[in-house]
């Protein structure tokens, strides 16, 4: 057997500084001004085409693409995404308090934009049933005077979805406008507030909340949407008082509607795998339920709710009313702040599973132009959604270029097919978005996982859903992140510090409390604090210490009498060994008085990698420990 002995020299740490220089000898002298700015307005075609596929990032992969290996998949992959999201965006309209072809141009829009500044791959942007829910929930507070009615005519809905559609698209635009803005400052790092447990209760419960408002347009009742805190009890309360006024119809329809929709999606994960393409089930759902109505004129003899008129075409680009945005700046800040961690947590997903990277930054951008230009053609807030991604990846997509085969089929339906989809009920819009959530909801079979793995973490998660369902989406995200960040400073007020012993044959320190061979050395104590030391955690660290070195109150209390009585100009003589620490011995007045110590800690050695920072009350508070530790000389590792 093979052996390897390796051999050190030893160094104080000025022998080492002599022989290797310190670390401000290693840096370089800092620019002027003048260099910085000639350095940012240097130009050449070299920076020029870096920046255009920085900022473009389809320059840089379109080139690039490889054709007989990417094109069925993203081919594949575009059109299944695009047939979802014909009746995902009507349907998640209604959640946005618009006429459902607005879902229809949100879903065409912002995809292609996506498709040339966008670095996820296997993204898909569009409607969002969080993000509508928000967005309906301002609108309907902000114009509850003009509620939407089946008692109004045509006319009068007309009006009242202007006023909303114009209040949406200037969401969208203020959305957009904001993450421009975050991107010029280089915030992208601000995702990272929201952690994963805080994600996905957010989304697990913006789920019921979703699912609630969407009861009384699957039993058809008159009902205005409540907001503010407790929306989900106001409205199942007010569900219950008016059970009396279902439409049966539309009821039964909701009923069929969903005994086919659920077990196709069930098939569809089951035989995830075998299948090529899922099995549109929402498409096939939405065309068999638009000719029976129209056939059997539902929306006359039984009062059916259907979607009315679809205009074929595109709509005339018009500045939204941007005189509204000082009433919804608040909103829909929480919106913005809501999407684009949506957006970018799906991307790192994806990103992290196919080995590629993305750039948080770049994607306000893109996610911020996207809005902002979408906004212009009578848009509501987009994202990045969970449902349409997941179908994208899994049908086979490589690149941003399925979205683009996306926009085909969403461009022919508005073009031609849309004015076909006049006849469909809004109840089965309705069940579409219940039925979408199911990945939201299948969240909570994580949860024991999550008890075993973190109880803080748990309890993330736990305190954000009930926040979210109990009081409303953006009070309740805003819970979930500062009882996030609470977790976060009362896991570095609990740190344990360590006492580190040596491995039985090696140079490897380890806690002693976690491995039986480690031994100590005779005489010295070896400490580790993995946790900054700032004021919030100062009294733990100095009682934690002075437990572990045996140093009493009485013992602290002679010591701060020595010190006290040194500050008063009396001398001290001190014996120093190379080798470590010895006990001082101070001279008080021609009379010795030693201190007391522990007499098998002859050294002490504070290891402070793990110390992350030091704030000036914790750097107080350590200085003073160790005087009355009776240190004299103290060699800090770090």
């Amino acid at each position: 057997m093979s052996t390897l002995a390796v051999y050190r020299n030893i160094y104080t740490e000025e022998q080492f500084q002599k022989v290797y220089g310190t670390a401000k000898d290693l840096e370089r002298p800092p620019l002027t001004l003048k260099e910085k700015l000639a350095r940012s307005c240097k130009c050449s075609t070299h920076s020029f085409h870096t920046l255009l596929k920085h900022r473009i990032p389809i320059v840089g992969w379109l080139p690039r693409y490889k054709l007989k290996k990417w094109i069925l998949g993203d081919l594949i992959a575009g059109l299944t995404v695009g047939i979802v999201h014909i009746p995902q965006g009507m349907a998640f309209a209604l959640l946005t308090s618009v006429a459902p072809v607005y879902g229809l141009y949100t879903s065409f829009f912002p995809v292609l934009l996506y498709m040339l500044l966008g670095t996820g791959h296997h993204v898909s942007t569009g409607t969002f049933a969080v993000l509508s829910l928000m967005t309906g929930s301002v609108i309907d507070e902000h114009l509850f005077e003009n509620p939407l009615h089946r008692n109004l005519t045509s006319e009068e809905q007309s009006e009242i979805y202007a006023q909303r559609i114009g209040m949406a698209a200037a969401i969208a635009f203020l959305m957009g406008l904001i993450m421009v803005i975050m991107f010029v400052l280089q915030l992208g790092f601000l995702s990272t507030y929201l952690s994963e447990p805080i994600v996905k209760a957010f989304t697990n419960a913006a789920a019921f909340h979703v699912t609630v408002s969407q009861i009384q347009n699957m039993m058809g009742l008159p009902l205005p949407r409540p907001t503010g805190s407790f929306a989900i009890f106001k409205t199942l309360a007010s569900v219950f008082r008016a059970a009396h006024m279902t439409n049966v119809a539309e009821l039964i329809i909701s009923i069929l509607c969903l005994a086919v929709l659920i077990p196709i999606k069930e098939l569809n994960v089951r035989f995830r795998t075998k299948l090529r393409t899922p099995i549109p089930g929402e498409i096939i759902m939405v065309l068999v339920a638009t000719g029976i109505t129209f056939a059997s004129s539902l929306d006359n003899r039984y009062n059916v709710q259907i979607v009315g008129s679809i205009p074929a075409g595109f709509p005339t680009p018009k500045l939204p009313a941007l005189d509204i945005i000082p009433n919804v700046i608040g909103d829909t800040i929480a919106i913005t702040f809501v999407g684009y961690a949506v957006s970018v947590s799906l991307a790192m997903i994806y990103a992290e599973k196919h080995r590629y990277s993305i750039d948080p930054n770049q994607e306000l951008l893109a996610h911020g132009i996207s809005n902002m230009v979408s906004s212009l053609f009578h848009c509501f807030p987009s994202s990045a959604t969970l449902a349409t991604t997941n179908i994208l990846e899994s049908a086979g997509g490589h690149t941003q270029l399925s979205g683009f085969f996306t926009s085909c089929v969403v461009l022919v339906v508005l073009m031609w097919v849309g004015p076909l989809f006049n006849y469909l009920p809004k109840a089965v819009l309705a069940c579409i978005n219940v039925v979408s959530l199911r990945q939201m909801f299948l969240q909570f079979q994580e949860l024991p996982e999550l008890w075993k793995i973190s109880k803080t973490d748990f309890s993330v998660w736990v305190v954000t859903w009930l926040a979210v369902v109990i009081l409303n989406v953006e009070m309740g995200l805003a819970v979930g992140v500062v009882f996030s960040m609470m977790t976060v400073v009362c896991r570095t007020q609990r740190a344990q510090c360590s006492v580190l012993g040596r491995a039985i044959n090696t140079e490897i320190y380890r806690p002693i409390e976690q491995n039986d061979k480690c031994f100590e050395i005779p005489g010295v104590k070896i400490l580790s604090y993995n946790s900054p030391i700032y004021y919030g955690n100062r009294d733990i660290f100095k009682e934690t210490m002075s437990r572990i070195v045996g140093l009493t109150q009485e013992k602290i209390r002679r010591r701060e009498k020595a010190l006290k009585a040194m500050e008063q100009g009396m001398k001290m003589s001190v014996s120093v060994v190379d080798t470590g620490i010895a006990n001082p011995v101070y001279h008080l007045d021609g009379c010795n008085i030693k201190l007391e110590q522990d007499t098998e800690i002859k050294s002490l050695i504070i290891d402070c990698s793990g110390i992350i920072f030091i704030d000036i009350a914790g750097a107080r508070l350590f200085i003073q420990h160790l005087e009355l530790y009776g240190v004299v000389r103290c060699r800090v590792l770090s």
